[in-house]
């Protein structure tokens, strides 16, 4: 047994956050297909899993009993504590990587995984309500163009847990309706985490959550 088991997917940008967190850590993990578009993560079986009925689900399997622990800034925290890796180290520090956090989970992927969702796998890319939630999410990508503007990283001088939380669906800057002509310093940060040792992108490390038959291209 590997001493963690993510639940996940590879369109799921959430699941890519912990998931490369795992990765960049040197974790012995291995992914757990959620068949999401099928349904699994409504069903009682996913919900007595994760009541939130939501991925990712982590599985740590070197505590005893084993962990269980859901939404990706929670993990993401517990795995940085656990491989003493990517946090923030000073009280400053510690602050301004939760303040991000938060932020990112309420706007910045909140706004950006809801418009791609519509847009890409529910064919809703003209509706007025997909048009609410690119505008919202092009105010958040200019709020992280602009903090990004002088400094390398979103917390510290270096990655950090928060550098993972908020890149979770921006590798897919076409599927949000990302322009990096006019977010210029992102890409630039984008490509900082690319270069880190061990660096993969989502589809490399999960499988996929469609079925063959209801796979969108």
């Amino acid at each position: 047994m590997t001493d963690f088991t993510l639940h996940c997917f590879s369109e799921s940008g959430n699941s890519y956050k912990v998931a490369l967190m795992l990765q960049l850590c040197g974790a012995d993990w291995q992914p757990q297909r959620v068949a999401f578009f099928s349904g699994e993560t409504r069903g009682s079986a996913y919900r007595d899993l994760n009541e939130m009925g939501e991925a990712p689900v982590l599985i740590d399997h070197t505590r005893r009993p084993d962990l269980v622990l859901s939404q990706s800034g929670a993990i993401l925290y517990h795995l940085g504590e656990h491989f003493g890796k990517y946090m923030p180290e000073s009280e400053e520090e510690k602050r301004e990587a939760l303040r991000w956090i938060l932020w990112d989970n309420h706007k910045l992927t909140s706004y950006s995984a809801t418009y791609r969702f519509l847009r890409i796998f529910a064919g809703k890319g003209d509706t007025p309500e997909a048009e609410f939630f690119h505008a919202r999410a092009s105010s958040a990508w200019r709020v992280l163009d602009a903090h990004l503007a002088d400094r390398d990283w979103i917390a510290a001088d270096r990655p950090t847990i928060a550098d993972f939380s908020l890149c979770g669906y921006l590798f897919w800057p076409a599927q949000i309706g990302l322009s990096f002509d006019t977010h210029t310093n992102i890409p630039r940060w984008l490509d900082r985490l690319r270069a880190l040792r061990g660096f993969k992108l989502p589809e490399d490390l999960m499988p996929s959550g469609q079925d063959e038959t209801t796979a969108t291209a």
